[in-house]
C-alpha cells in the first residue's frame, strides 16, 4: 500500500481505466499542456497523447456537451470542470442531455461519463468560487453523484464512477488535494452507493460526505476528550445513497448531526433528515440536527469566511445539544 496525496490517488484512478479501457479520455481546460489546474492529470499527456488527454476552450457548456456526445457515441469521458462553480454554466449539458438520454431514448442510449472537479470553499475565493454544488446534482433523476473524502477514496470512487454506465459526478474537496493517506496498489473500486464508518461511537452519529468528514473527525475527537464517543458516518455516494448504513448508525446512538458544507436550504442535509424521521423515528431519542454553511453568499474578507463555513466547534455544540448537554468549547 503506497502513501499518496488525494491528487495522486484521483490521477492513479484515472490512469489505472485508461490502461484498462481505450474508449476513457480526458477533456477539460488546462488538463494537458499545463498537467491540470490542481495538477490532478500531470504526466497524463505524455503518456497518452493528445487525443486522449484534450485542452479544451474556456467553454464549459461548449466541452461539457462534446463529452456528453461522446459518451453516446460509445466512448468514455472523464469531463474535468477547473471548478464544480464554473459548471453551472454547463448544466443544461449535464441535466437535460446526460441525465435524461436513456430515458428518453427508452433505454437505448446510455451516457457513461464522469463529471469531476473541485466544489466548496477554499480560501478567500469569494462567493462565485465558492459553492458546494452537489444539490445542483443529485436533485436530477439519472445522475449519480461521489464525494470521496481520502486518497484511497478517491481512487476508488473515481475508478467506479468511470466504469458506471450512467453520467457520474465527482466531487473533490478544493483543500483535500494535498491530503495524504494510504492507497492501495493495483486495480483498486470502491462500489457506488456504499458508505463508509470512518469512526465508531455509541453516544451520537455524525453523519457527512466530503471534506466536512475531515471537520467531524476533528469534533469527534474534541468531544472524545469529554467522555462522549461519536460515530462518524461518511455517506461517500450520495445518489445512490447507503440507506441501511444510515439507519444503523441511528439504531446504534439514537441521536443524529448531519454536517455538510452546502446552505441549509434545501441542502442534502434536508433530504437526510426528511430519510430518517420516514424510516427510524422510533429510534431517535433528540431531533436531528443540521451544520451547514451560514445561509450566505461566501464572504471574501478571510474573518467573515471563517464564521460562514461549518466547524468543528458548531459539531461539537450540535452533538451537545442532541445529547441535551450544555453547549461549549469541548477539550
Amino acid at each position: 500500500m503506497a502513501e499518496l496525496t488525494y491528487r495522486d490517488a484521483l490521477n492513479a484512478a484515472m490512469c489505472q481505466e485508461m490502461d484498462r479501457d481505450d474508449s476513457v479520455f480526458l477533456m477539460g481546460e488546462e488538463v494537458a499542456e499545463y498537467d491540470g489546474a490542481y495538477k490532478v492529470s500531470r504526466g497524463m499527456l505524455a503518456r497518452y497523447g493528445d487525443r486522449r488527454v484534450v485542452d479544451s476552450p474556456i467553454s464549459e457548456l461548449g466541452f461539457a456537451g462534446l463529452c456528453v456526445g461522446a459518451a453516446m457515441a460509445g466512448l468514455r469521458p472523464i469531463c474535468e470542470f477547473m471548478t464544480f462553480n464554473f459548471s453551472l454554466l454547463a448544466l443544461d449539458q449535464v441535466i437535460n442531455s446526460a441525465a435524461k438520454m436513456l430515458y428518453m431514448s427508452n433505454g437505448q442510449i446510455p451516457v457513461p461519463i464522469v463529471f469531476r472537479g473541485p466544489t466548496g470553499a477554499a480560501l478567500q475565493l469569494s462567493a462565485q468560487h465558492s459553492q458546494a454544488c452537489e444539490t445542483y446534482y443529485v436533485h436530477a433523476p439519472g445522475m449519480k453523484l461521489v464525494t470521496p473524502a481520502t486518497p484511497a477514496d478517491a481512487k476508488g470512487l473515481l475508478a467506479a464512477a468511470i466504469r458506471d454506465d450512467d453520467p457520474v459526478a465527482v466531487m473533490e474537496g478544493e483543500l483535500l488535494y494535498n491530503v495524504r493517506g494510504e492507497v492501495p496498489d493495483g486495480e483498486y473500486v470502491i462500489p457506488l452507493g456504499v458508505a463508509d464508518l470512518k469512526r465508531s461511537g455509541d453516544d451520537v452519529s455524525i453523519v457527512t460526505h466530503g471534506k466536512m468528514v475531515h471537520v467531524a473527525l476533528q469534533a469527534a475527537t474534541m468531544l472524545s476528550r469529554e467522555g462522549i464517543e461519536a460515530d462518524v458516518l461518511d455517506l461517500r455516494s450520495i445518489r445512490p445513497l447507503d440507506v441501511d448504513a444510515i439507519l444503523e448508525t441511528v439504531a446504534r446512538t439514537n441521536r443524529v448531526v448531519y454536517l455538510e458544507e452546502g446552505w441549509p436550504f434545501a441542502g442534502v442535509g434536508a433530504q437526510i433528515v426528511s430519510l430518517i424521521q420516514e424510516e427510524a423515528f422510533d429510534d431517535l431519542d433528540a431531533p436531528v440536527v443540521r451544520v451547514t454553511q451560514a445561509d450566505v453568499p461566501m464572504p471574501y474578507a478571510k474573518n467573515l469566511e471563517q464564521l460562514a463555513k461549518p466547524g468543528a466547534k458548531g459539531v461539537v455544540d450540535a452533538c451537545k445539544r442532541v445529547l441535551y448537554l450544555p453547549a461549549g468549547a469541548a477539550g
